[in-house]
């Protein structure tokens, strides 16, 4: 027995669409990435590619979890 009385069912709150998904996706990679390739230029006497790829890796993980809200949506079937 259904207890939608035949509507159609919402998608959950924080779902995005496809598209949104692979652009928040294409973008988080290319901040991971960006964060492996700054590590092409550390050297002993320059520490400020270690730096950028501390921001930019941190961030590639911080923005999905905490401002699009992803990081609750484990438990979610």
């Amino acid at each position: 027995m259904s207890s939608n009385n035949g509507k159609t069912a919402k998608t959950r709150r924080g779902e995005n669409n496809l598209a949104s998904s692979v652009v928040l996706f294409v973008i988080m990679m290319a901040l991971f990435f960006g964060a492996l390739y700054s590590l092409s230029f550390l050297t002993l006497g320059n520490p400020w590619p270690m730096l950028a790829c501390l921001v930019l890796f941190a961030l590639a993980f911080w923005i999905p979890q905490t401002i699009t809200g992803r990081s609750d949506s484990a438990g979610e079937h």
